[in-house]
């Protein structure tokens, strides 16, 4: 496990290189805190670091955005809005989840048993004095 905590959304270039090192090669990234936490703040310079110069916006109502970059497509799901999860299955996560590519997934309690056996997860909490906390986890990796 990792932490990070900054004061300031200008050092959040900085929670994405270290995600970026953090993950070691994964491509699969979870992102859960409160509405409001940061996670598509976040997955905006995470993105950024990438190589995507697409416009990164919240998936909120298609579920599912799909971005270019030089190291390949990265999918952005925010599943905050599933009614149930056939909704998942009716988009076809499989082939999503099992691509290869990077995934960036918020909400992912919402589909919690579809997830990967390994993935990165990111957990977002606000502090009092309005710093922001980073946790990231290795799931399922030794």
């Amino acid at each position: 496990m990792k932490s990070i905590t900054i004061s300031s959304l200008a050092e959040l270039p900085t929670v994405a290189e270290q995600l970026l090192y953090f993950a070691n090669g994964d491509r699969f990234f979870v992102f859960e805190g409160e509405m409001a936490a940061g996670k598509t703040t976040l997955i905006k310079v995470f993105c950024s670091l990438l190589g995507v110069h697409d416009v990164v916006s919240s998936p909120t109502f298609s579920i599912v955005n799909e971005y270019e970059s030089p190291n390949g497509t990265v999918f952005h799901f925010d599943f905050y809005r599933l009614k149930n999860i056939q909704e998942a299955f009716d988009i076809g996560y499989e082939e999503y989840f099992y691509s290869g590519q990077y995934c960036l997934v918020e909400w992912p309690q919402k589909i919690e048993e579809l997830l990967p056996e390994k993935y990165t997860k990111v957990e977002i909490s606000l502090g009092e004095d309005g710093s922001r906390e980073f946790r990231m986890t290795a799931v399922g990796r030794g």
